[in-house]
């Protein structure tokens, strides 16, 4: 019996999402075999999947039977992301896999915060993620990580290349990392455009499980500029409850689609206030985030409270997943960030039509 046998075996079950089997999903990360003891490290989309129990007992019966081994079978599940698979893409940042916008129609929404705690979460789960600061004109990153230096710059084949800003194992880019204080960005469209492009075409990320990008509101150059030049896996939508956020985030979601980027997802923020009784305070409305899923036919990722703590963490420039990571909000980030790599999944394993975009 080798680890090439164990292999062998493993890559004739599937995952449970998928339907598909592990072998050709590319989801057998590590198979490592001792005396007594064979670990295997295996990728799956879905990490609170109800039947992972099952195929646990499965995989070790069909292992010990085929190979005759009595020893102890150790299989540890994490989250298994497939590629996106597109020639612009792979051209401009081939070693990463996916590439996620967090958007929505308006300010003020809190599309930074939701982005830097997903990335956080995302983190946490032993994904690999970077995180491009894409609002050019307000970048607010530096802040809520706690970040106060600049980007080092190596050469690779003789270019110069910007390294990536490391902060809790998040690969970051931002304006504000290159720029003084509260110095003001006083830029015409094409140079913002142009800034973003460099972000994604001259740093050097490496291998990139998922790369967010934390959009500006609006619907205009940056996003444009993001949608022609490289191939988005999926845009998540931030809003929140109340009608005139909805009504931008529709024009978001409807701006994606005309380029022919999927939405993954919606995010409701802001959703009600928890009170001293533990009772439940709508301050902006209530179901808006589950109206406009049903409406676009998309996932309601999760919904997200107004808590203090939220806002002093992220002011701290340690996010809540970070300061708390146990805590029932923490929860619902890591809980958004599970269904987002799902949503990732069904969507990259979804044959598709090779659509230009034409603007």
């Amino acid at each position: 019996m080798t680890e090439k046998n164990i292999t062998e075996i493993i890559s004739r079950f599937k995952d449970p999402v998928l339907n598909k089997d592990f072998g050709n999903l590319n989801f057998i990360k590590n198979v490592q075999l001792n005396d007594n003891n064979i670990k295997i490290n295996l990728g799956i989309t879905n990490l609170q999947d109800d039947s992972l129990e099952k195929l646990t007992a499965e995989l070790t019966k069909a292992i010990k039977s085929e190979t005759g081994f009595s020893g102890d079978i150790d299989i540890k599940y994490t989250a298994g992301i497939l590629n996106h698979n597109d020639k612009r893409k792979e051209n401009v940042m081939p070693g990463v896999k996916n590439t996620i916008a967090i958007a929505s129609g308006k300010g003020g929404v809190g599309k930074s915060t939701i982005a830097v705690n997903l990335a956080a979460a995302l983190t946490m789960l032993d994904v690999k993620v970077g995180l491009i600061d894409a609002d050019i004109y307000g970048p607010s990153i530096p802040i809520m990580l706690g970040i106060n230096k600049r980007p080092e710059v190596t050469k690779i084949d003789g270019k110069a290349r910007l390294l990536p800003v490391i902060q809790y194992g998040i690969k970051l880019m931002s304006i504000g990392f290159l720029t003084q204080g509260d110095e003001a960005i006083v830029w015409r469209g094409p140079m913002a455009s142009s800034a973003l492009k460099q972000f994604m075409s001259d740093v050097s990320w490496d291998e990139l499980d998922i790369l967010l990008f934390d959009m500006p509101p609006g619907t205009g150059d940056i996003q444009l500029t993001l949608s022609q030049t490289i191939p988005l896996t999926g845009a998540v939508i931030i809003t929140t409850p109340q009608d005139i956020s909805l009504s931008d985030a529709k024009k978001g979601h409807n701006m994606f689609q005309k380029v022919n980027v999927p939405t993954l997802g919606v995010i409701e923020n802001m959703s009600y206030f928890v009170n001293p009784d533990n009772t439940k305070e709508y301050i902006f409305g209530k179901g808006g985030g589950a109206k406009m899923s049903k409406e676009y036919n998309v996932n309601l990722l999760g919904e997200i409270p107004i808590a203090t703590k939220i806002r002093e963490y992220g002011d701290a420039g340690m996010p809540i997943v970070i300061s708390e990571p146990d805590c029932d909000i923490s929860g619902i980030y890591r809980s958004i960030s599970l269904e987002l790599i799902k949503q990732i999944n069904i969507n990259n394993s979804t044959e598709k039509p090779n659509l230009e975009i034409l603007i």
